[in-house]
């Protein structure tokens, strides 16, 4: 008999017995998926997607901002909610 049939052998072995039976735990996940981001943390401010419409010239004028430009936006709209009443 092989090297590499002992082992098969000696596997089905362990299976039968359950001693290589792998549980699927959130500790288990977590020593070999070290990257991204952790599953179920959102946080609590996240950003909603929505769908406005912005007339062109106000659209334009951000845009030829460059790279950023949304970014920009919003922080236009939260200075002007600061200074005035949103009702």
């Amino acid at each position: 008999m092989t090297a590499f049939a002992a082992d098969v052998l000696e596997s089905i072995k362990q299976a039968k017995r359950g001693e290589a039976a792998h549980t699927h735990t959130a500790s288990n996940i977590a020593q070999y998926k070290t990257r991204g981001r952790p599953v179920g943390t959102v946080k609590d401010d996240a950003k909603q997607a929505v769908t406005v419409r912005y007339s062109p010239d106000v659209l334009n004028a951000f845009r030829a901002t460059g790279a950023g430009w949304q970014t920009r936006m919003n922080e236009a709209l939260r200075e002007w909610l600061n200074t005035h009443s949103p009702v």
